[in-house]
């Protein structure tokens, strides 16, 4: 159970491959075929059946045979077919050290012929000794030769640079494809004229920028931007990940940055995205490997490659991160990383424009509302929308439907905003009591307090990982949060537990409310910590970075002495409590609308924004729950 607010919180190498392998297969097929060949040669006459000279003479003597071929020792018996032609059929040996005749073959009743001994099957027999064996030496020896090349290959590769270059035989990507924010794009112009037209900067003595530095939450579009601007100059685009650069051998992650940048400079006038600089940028000295620490020195190299572009080199550095803080300063100073362009979370007019362009090849039917799905959508950034507008596609293609509708759009949003639905988890009817009256009690604390966000839907069908959703939209963008407005957030997340409490009693709440109060419970400590919003600790910040790696938190002392630490635990003890209290008394005040909204969650299971201010019409906030 949890109340849920939309709050703003080179070349193919496949084709190479392709060739070696085939090159492999034709060789040793070749191989096979010569073998073949070989053993089909010795064999000779093995279709012949292979009699003993006594049975020659019987069968002579019956008048079977009609012809004898002697070649040395070795004699070939010729018979008459049903055809009434002669064929050869059978072969035998005469005994060493004799003739035909003298062993009792009466040579008058057959034709007998005989001919210069073929030796031709003891020569290929003999080279085939000698030969097989080589070749089979050679085979593995060429085997192992490619062996040893490809880890001697892979070895000498192991430190070039694994970024993948976008030519201009991709396709480009242009600021008219990607929709919102519009400030980033102009921002970002001034680097594709750089780009353009480098002289006209030159001849008034202006240089080029060597790094941009993009930032931004998660999903916002950075990287489409950095292929943007590529795009829009018609320069080579080199993309890589921080993470690449380093692996377990140290020094490979500077050799691979030294690889890249060569690479750029051959290309340039080009653009080298750096995507998640932060995982080599972060900031130096945590006092773990010196100066032997791969990180450290991948970042110093790094460092030393944008210093050494020549002020005339058309070579400018993109990188992407959500977590500018903890960058080193030396990689944000004037001349590397000089400017920084900010990408926010899109405002209603901007994620129009996205939902716009992600439904622009989905067949939608003609009253398909999108303004009103961008109005839900605060603090959604445009990889939400995305997914949202995937989500919908699916929904009408499982429903065997050519059209997006409304209720896929509703369906979607939902969806990806607070999980699927989990129709086929069945509850008794005790619990079932229980969730609504949770539910309810969100609900019923969000409508009645004042700088509340609007109930959106309320339900008692499982979704995601919870037993039922209240869900809370802000009526419009909110850049700011007040104090006020923390603090109804907060009550209105207690409000599950403290209805449990109000209607069955303080010692059989349940753990329905676990993501609720771990959820207020951060919201209060970013209240005292981050914003400086306590009563004894006002306009103070004790700012924790806890995206740091383990030793770097070890080793670094809080910024904020023990007494301070017992403080900020009192201040968020406080809040909490303040919260639970108004809960209460707003559910005491209103008990009987506690009572219509658990009824009517039992019986239609879902309830909309609307039916819920039509049940609590009437509910007041006391005058003892106000906060001013």
């Amino acid at each position: 159970m949890k109340t849920t607010s939309n709050k703003p919180a080179g070349g193919a190498p496949g084709s190479s491959k392709g060739g070696k392998r085939l090159k492999s297969v034709l060789f040793y097929g070749i191989v096979i075929v010569i073998i073949l060949a070989i053993f089909a040669a010795l064999k000779g006459n093995g279709n012949l059946k292979e009699i003993s000279f006594s049975e020659l003479i019987k069968e002579v003597n019956e008048g079977k045979v009609t012809k004898i071929v002697e070649s040395g020792s070795n004699l070939t018996i010729y018979k008459k077919s049903d055809e009434g032609k002669e064929k050869a059929v059978e072969t035998s040996r005469i005994p060493s050290g004799s003739s035909a005749s003298e062993q009792g073959l009466d040579l008058k009743k057959v034709k007998y012929v005989s001919t210069a001994p073929d030796n031709t099957e003891d020569m290929i027999w003999n080279v085939a000794s000698i030969l097989i064996p080589l070749v089979a030496i050679g085979i593995l020896f060429i085997w192992m030769m490619r062996s040893a090349g490809a880890q001697n290959n892979q070895s000498l590769g192991f430190g070039r640079s694994k970024a993948k270059l976008y030519g201009k035989d991709k396709k480009q990507t242009k600021f008219s494809e990607v929709a919102g924010n519009e400030e980033a794009k102009q921002d970002l112009e001034e680097v594709v004229d750089f780009l353009k037209n480098p002289k006209k900067f030159a001849e008034v003595g202006a240089k080029i920028p060597k790094g941009v530095l993009l930032v931004g939450p998660p999903g916002t579009g950075k990287t489409m931007l950095a292929r943007a601007v590529a795009g829009e100059a018609d320069v080579p685009f080199f993309s890589i990940s921080g993470s690449e650069f380093v692996e377990m051998f140290v020094g490979v992650g500077a050799s691979r940055v030294r690889d890249l940048f060569e690479k750029a400079k051959k290309n340039a006038p080009c653009i080298v995205f750096i995507d998640e600089i932060d995982a080599v940028g972060r900031r130096r000295g945590s006092g773990m490997g010196g100066g032997h620490d791969e990180r450290e020195q991948t970042l110093n190299q790094i460092l030393v490659e944008m210093d050494g572009f020549e002020d005339k080199q058309t070579v400018i550095v993109l990188a992407a991160t959500n977590r500018a803080d903890v960058l080193d300063p030396a990689l944000l100073r004037p001349g590397r990383f000089d400017r920084r362009v900010t990408i926010t979370l899109p405002e209603r007019r901007e994620r129009l424009a996205i939902l716009k362009v992600h439904f622009e090849k989905k067949p939608v039917e003609a009253d398909v509302n999108l303004d009103a799905l961008a109005a839900k959508t605060a603090g959604s950034s445009g990889a939400d929308l995305a997914n949202i507008a995937n989500e919908a596609a699916i929904r009408a293609a499982r429903g065997n439907r050519k059209t997006i509708n409304n209720e896929d759009l509703t369906q979607a949003f939902e969806k990806v905003s607070i999980g699927p639905e989990r129709k086929n988890k069945v509850m008794n009817e005790h619990d079932r009591e229980l969730t609504a009256y949770h539910e309810g009690g969100h609900a019923l604390v969000a409508q009645v307090l004042p700088d509340s966000d609007d109930v959106h839907k309320v339900t008692i069908i499982p979704r995601g990982a919870t037993g039922g959703v209240t869900w809370t939209i802000p009526p419009e963008d909110r850049p700011y949060t007040s104090i006020v407005e923390f603090k109804d957030i907060l009550a209105r997340a207690l409000g599950g537990r403290i209805a449990e409490e109000v209607v069955y009693g303080r010692d059989k709440i349940t753990t329905g409310a676990g993501s609720d109060l771990r959820n207020a419970t951060a919201v209060a400590r970013d209240m005292i910590i981050e914003q400086g919003m306590g009563s004894k600790l006002r306009d103070q910040v004790f700012h924790e970075d806890e995206g740091g790696m383990i030793m770097d938190r070890i080793t670094h002392e809080k910024p904020y002495s023990d007494k301070t630490a017992e403080e900020i635990d009192r201040e968020i003890n406080e809040l909490i409590e303040e919260a639970a209290n108004r809960a209460r008394i707003v559910i005491n005040e209103n008990r009987h609308y506690l009572d219509k909204i658990k009824d009517a969650l039992i019986k239609e299971e879902t309830l909309d924004g609307d039916q819920v201010a039509e049940i609590f019409k009437g509910a007041k906030l006391p005058d003892s729950a106000k906060l001013y």
